[in-house]
Protein backbone atom coordinates (compact mmCIF):
# COMPACT_ATOMS: atom_id res chain seq x y z
CA UNK A 1 0.00 0.00 0.00
CA UNK A 2 1.52 3.72 -0.73
CA UNK A 3 2.02 5.89 1.61
CA UNK A 4 0.25 9.32 2.21
CA UNK A 5 1.70 11.73 -0.12
CA UNK A 6 2.86 14.32 2.76
CA UNK A 7 2.01 18.45 2.32
CA UNK A 8 3.91 21.00 3.98
CA UNK A 9 2.64 24.46 4.06
CA UNK A 10 4.26 27.23 5.67
CA UNK A 11 2.14 30.52 6.85
CA UNK A 12 -0.49 27.79 8.10
CA UNK A 13 -2.06 29.60 10.78
CA UNK A 14 -4.71 31.59 8.55
CA UNK A 15 -5.86 33.03 5.26
CA UNK A 16 -4.61 31.23 2.21
CA UNK A 17 -2.25 29.27 4.06
CA UNK A 18 -4.89 27.78 6.58
CA UNK A 19 -7.17 27.61 3.92
CA UNK A 20 -4.26 25.62 1.30
CA UNK A 21 -3.88 23.13 4.20
CA UNK A 22 -7.47 22.29 4.04
CA UNK A 23 -7.69 22.18 0.59
CA UNK A 24 -4.96 19.68 0.16
CA UNK A 25 -6.20 17.56 3.20
CA UNK A 26 -8.84 17.38 1.02
CA UNK A 27 -6.98 16.12 -1.88
CA UNK A 28 -5.55 13.04 0.22
CA UNK A 29 -2.81 14.75 1.34
CA UNK A 30 -1.07 14.16 4.78
CA UNK A 31 -0.46 18.17 5.47
CA UNK A 32 2.05 19.54 7.55
CA UNK A 33 1.20 22.72 9.43
CA UNK A 34 3.90 25.37 10.23
CA UNK A 35 3.92 28.93 11.58
CA UNK A 36 5.19 30.74 14.48
CA UNK A 37 1.66 30.88 16.07
CA UNK A 38 1.47 27.02 17.42
CA UNK A 39 -1.94 27.52 19.21
CA UNK A 40 -3.09 28.00 15.46
CA UNK A 41 -1.88 25.74 13.31
CA UNK A 42 -2.54 23.32 16.44
CA UNK A 43 -6.39 24.27 16.32
CA UNK A 44 -6.32 23.68 12.86
CA UNK A 45 -4.37 20.57 13.29
CA UNK A 46 -7.06 19.09 15.37
CA UNK A 47 -10.11 20.15 12.86
CA UNK A 48 -8.65 18.73 10.31
CA UNK A 49 -7.71 15.34 12.06
CA UNK A 50 -11.43 15.60 13.27
CA UNK A 51 -12.60 15.53 9.80
CA UNK A 52 -10.91 12.23 9.12
CA UNK A 53 -7.88 13.96 7.29
CA UNK A 54 -4.36 13.63 8.38
CA UNK A 55 -2.57 17.17 9.93
CA UNK A 56 0.23 17.98 11.92
CA UNK A 57 1.23 21.18 13.49
CA UNK A 58 4.84 22.14 14.21
CA UNK A 59 5.83 25.92 15.17
CA UNK A 60 8.73 27.31 12.90
CA UNK A 61 9.98 30.62 12.29
CA UNK A 62 10.41 30.40 8.27
CA UNK A 63 13.53 33.07 8.92
CA UNK A 64 15.45 31.31 11.28
CA UNK A 65 17.68 28.95 9.09
CA UNK A 66 18.96 26.42 12.24
CA UNK A 67 15.00 25.82 13.11
CA UNK A 68 14.59 25.19 9.21
CA UNK A 69 17.38 22.51 8.70
CA UNK A 70 16.22 20.83 12.16
CA UNK A 71 12.46 20.73 10.71
CA UNK A 72 14.01 19.16 7.19
CA UNK A 73 15.57 16.33 8.92
CA UNK A 74 12.13 14.71 9.52
CA UNK A 75 11.44 13.84 6.14
CA UNK A 76 13.28 11.35 4.27
CA UNK A 77 10.94 11.90 1.16
CA UNK A 78 7.87 14.68 0.68
CA UNK A 79 5.36 15.31 -2.55
CA UNK A 80 4.53 19.30 -1.94
CA UNK A 81 5.88 22.44 -0.32
CA UNK A 82 3.77 25.30 -0.50
CA UNK A 83 5.99 28.45 0.36
CA UNK A 84 3.18 30.69 1.39
CA UNK A 85 4.94 32.54 4.43
CA UNK A 86 4.79 36.06 4.00
CA UNK A 87 3.25 39.79 3.95
CA UNK A 88 3.73 43.27 3.68
CA UNK A 89 4.22 45.93 5.76
CA UNK A 90 3.24 49.63 5.26
CA UNK A 91 2.32 51.25 1.87
CA UNK A 92 4.52 54.38 2.51
CA UNK A 93 6.55 55.76 -0.94
CA UNK A 94 10.11 55.12 -1.70
CA UNK A 95 11.36 58.14 -0.47
CA UNK A 96 9.72 57.63 3.11
CA UNK A 97 9.84 53.88 3.33
CA UNK A 98 10.87 52.65 6.54
CA UNK A 99 14.46 50.12 6.01
CA UNK A 100 13.29 48.20 8.91
CA UNK A 101 9.61 47.35 6.83
CA UNK A 102 11.53 46.68 3.85
CA UNK A 103 14.40 43.88 5.51
CA UNK A 104 11.00 42.06 7.20
CA UNK A 105 9.63 42.12 4.17
CA UNK A 106 12.27 40.55 2.00
CA UNK A 107 13.64 38.12 5.16
CA UNK A 108 9.96 36.24 5.29
CA UNK A 109 8.98 36.49 1.35
CA UNK A 110 12.55 35.87 -0.08
CA UNK A 111 15.02 34.15 2.24
CA UNK A 112 12.04 32.49 4.31
CA UNK A 113 11.11 30.85 0.90
CA UNK A 114 15.03 30.05 -0.10
CA UNK A 115 15.69 28.19 3.93
CA UNK A 116 12.47 26.70 3.51
CA UNK A 117 13.03 25.57 -0.47
CA UNK A 118 16.72 24.50 0.34
CA UNK A 119 16.44 22.81 3.15
CA UNK A 120 13.49 20.15 1.44
CA UNK A 121 14.43 20.04 -1.82
CA UNK A 122 16.35 16.63 -1.22
CA UNK A 123 13.74 15.39 0.28
CA UNK A 124 10.85 16.54 -2.66
CA UNK A 125 13.57 15.09 -4.75
CA UNK A 126 13.64 11.55 -3.78
CA UNK A 127 10.21 11.43 -3.66
CA UNK A 128 10.19 10.80 -7.61
CA UNK A 129 7.40 13.41 -7.90
CA UNK A 130 8.17 16.75 -6.05
CA UNK A 131 6.34 19.67 -6.53
CA UNK A 132 7.33 23.49 -5.07
CA UNK A 133 4.29 26.28 -4.62
CA UNK A 134 5.92 30.27 -4.06
CA UNK A 135 2.83 31.80 -3.56
CA UNK A 136 4.05 35.55 -4.73
CA UNK A 137 1.15 38.30 -5.70
CA UNK A 138 0.62 40.29 -8.96
CA UNK A 139 2.70 42.72 -7.06
CA UNK A 140 5.88 40.85 -8.03
CA UNK A 141 5.20 41.32 -11.72
CA UNK A 142 4.18 45.00 -11.94
CA UNK A 143 4.87 48.08 -9.42
CA UNK A 144 2.47 49.76 -7.92
CA UNK A 145 2.59 53.55 -5.77
CA UNK A 146 3.19 52.95 -1.62
CA UNK A 147 3.99 49.34 -2.44
CA UNK A 148 7.89 49.29 -2.93
CA UNK A 149 8.94 47.24 -0.11
CA UNK A 150 6.35 44.81 -0.79
CA UNK A 151 6.89 44.69 -4.87
CA UNK A 152 10.89 44.65 -3.95
CA UNK A 153 10.32 41.41 -1.95
CA UNK A 154 7.68 39.63 -4.16
CA UNK A 155 9.61 40.27 -7.18
CA UNK A 156 12.60 38.39 -5.37
CA UNK A 157 10.45 35.55 -4.95
CA UNK A 158 9.29 35.72 -8.99
CA UNK A 159 12.99 35.30 -9.40
CA UNK A 160 13.65 32.64 -7.21
CA UNK A 161 10.57 30.40 -8.68
CA UNK A 162 12.11 31.25 -12.07
CA UNK A 163 15.73 30.47 -11.94
CA UNK A 164 15.13 27.49 -9.49
CA UNK A 165 13.16 26.30 -12.37
CA UNK A 166 15.71 26.21 -14.42
CA UNK A 167 18.24 25.07 -12.36
CA UNK A 168 16.56 22.11 -11.49
CA UNK A 169 15.30 20.98 -14.85
CA UNK A 170 15.52 16.97 -15.40
CA UNK A 171 14.87 16.20 -11.88
CA UNK A 172 11.27 14.95 -10.60
CA UNK A 173 10.58 18.43 -8.64
CA UNK A 174 7.98 20.98 -9.92
CA UNK A 175 8.47 24.54 -9.29
CA UNK A 176 4.99 26.04 -9.76
CA UNK A 177 4.03 30.28 -9.19
CA UNK A 178 0.70 31.01 -7.79
CA UNK A 179 0.33 34.97 -8.19
CA UNK A 180 -2.99 36.51 -6.72
CA UNK A 181 -4.06 39.92 -6.95
CA UNK A 182 -6.54 41.15 -4.55
CA UNK A 183 -7.35 38.53 -1.88
CA UNK A 184 -9.66 39.97 1.42
CA UNK A 185 -8.25 37.89 4.30
CA UNK A 186 -9.03 38.30 7.89
CA UNK A 187 -4.82 39.64 8.24
CA UNK A 188 -3.50 40.80 5.06
CA UNK A 189 -4.22 44.44 4.65
CA UNK A 190 -4.45 44.87 8.74
CA UNK A 191 -0.96 43.37 9.08
CA UNK A 192 -0.25 45.57 6.43
CA UNK A 193 -1.68 49.14 8.37
CA UNK A 194 -0.13 47.72 11.86
CA UNK A 195 -3.63 46.98 13.03
CA UNK A 196 -5.67 49.96 11.59
CA UNK A 197 -8.73 48.21 10.88
CA UNK A 198 -10.52 51.05 9.53
CA UNK A 199 -7.23 51.85 7.12
CA UNK A 200 -7.50 48.24 5.81
CA UNK A 201 -11.24 48.24 4.83
CA UNK A 202 -10.82 50.98 2.41
CA UNK A 203 -8.57 48.58 0.29
CA UNK A 204 -11.77 46.87 -0.22
CA UNK A 205 -14.30 49.86 -0.75
CA UNK A 206 -16.58 49.41 -3.40
CA UNK A 207 -14.62 46.04 -5.03
CA UNK A 208 -17.52 43.41 -5.67
CA UNK A 209 -16.03 40.35 -4.39
CA UNK A 210 -12.62 40.62 -4.33
CA UNK A 211 -10.99 37.23 -4.28
CA UNK A 212 -11.47 34.97 -0.87
CA UNK A 213 -8.70 32.65 0.56
CA UNK A 214 -10.60 29.80 -0.58
CA UNK A 215 -10.59 30.88 -3.85
CA UNK A 216 -6.55 30.57 -4.27
CA UNK A 217 -6.14 27.58 -1.90
CA UNK A 218 -8.55 26.02 -4.70
CA UNK A 219 -6.23 27.40 -7.61
CA UNK A 220 -3.19 26.27 -5.61
CA UNK A 221 -5.14 22.77 -4.88
CA UNK A 222 -5.81 22.89 -9.12
CA UNK A 223 -2.20 23.31 -9.67
CA UNK A 224 -0.59 20.64 -7.42
CA UNK A 225 -3.03 17.61 -8.24
CA UNK A 226 -2.31 17.96 -12.74
CA UNK A 227 -0.36 15.41 -14.30
CA UNK A 228 3.12 14.61 -13.09
CA UNK A 229 4.63 16.10 -16.38
CA UNK A 230 2.31 19.28 -16.40
CA UNK A 231 3.94 22.27 -14.70
CA UNK A 232 2.13 25.06 -13.74
CA UNK A 233 4.78 27.90 -14.18
CA UNK A 234 3.18 31.04 -13.47
CA UNK A 235 -0.81 31.40 -12.90
CA UNK A 236 -2.06 34.90 -11.85
CA UNK A 237 -5.55 35.07 -10.48
CA UNK A 238 -6.82 38.25 -9.61
CA UNK A 239 -11.11 38.89 -9.22
CA UNK A 240 -12.81 40.20 -12.06
CA UNK A 241 -12.95 43.66 -10.80
CA UNK A 242 -9.34 43.94 -10.92
CA UNK A 243 -7.88 44.22 -14.82
CA UNK A 244 -4.20 45.38 -12.91
CA UNK A 245 -2.57 46.30 -9.81
CA UNK A 246 -3.94 49.83 -10.18
CA UNK A 247 -6.99 49.42 -11.98
CA UNK A 248 -9.78 48.11 -9.85
CA UNK A 249 -13.77 48.91 -10.84
CA UNK A 250 -15.49 50.37 -7.45
CA UNK A 251 -19.14 50.79 -6.95
CA UNK A 252 -18.90 53.66 -4.41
Amino acid sequence: MAATPIAVVTGASSGIGAATARTLAAEGFRVVLTARRTDRIEALAAELNEAGHQATAYALDVTDRAAVDEFATAFRSLAVLVNNAGGALGADPVATGDPADWRQMYETNVIGTLNVTQALLPALTASGDGTIVILSSTAALSSYEGGGGYVAAKHGEHVLAETLRLEIVGTPVRVIEVAPGMVRTEEFATTRFRGDTEKAAKVYVGVDAPLTAEDVADTIGWAVTRPSHVNIDLLVVRPRAQASNTKVHRTL
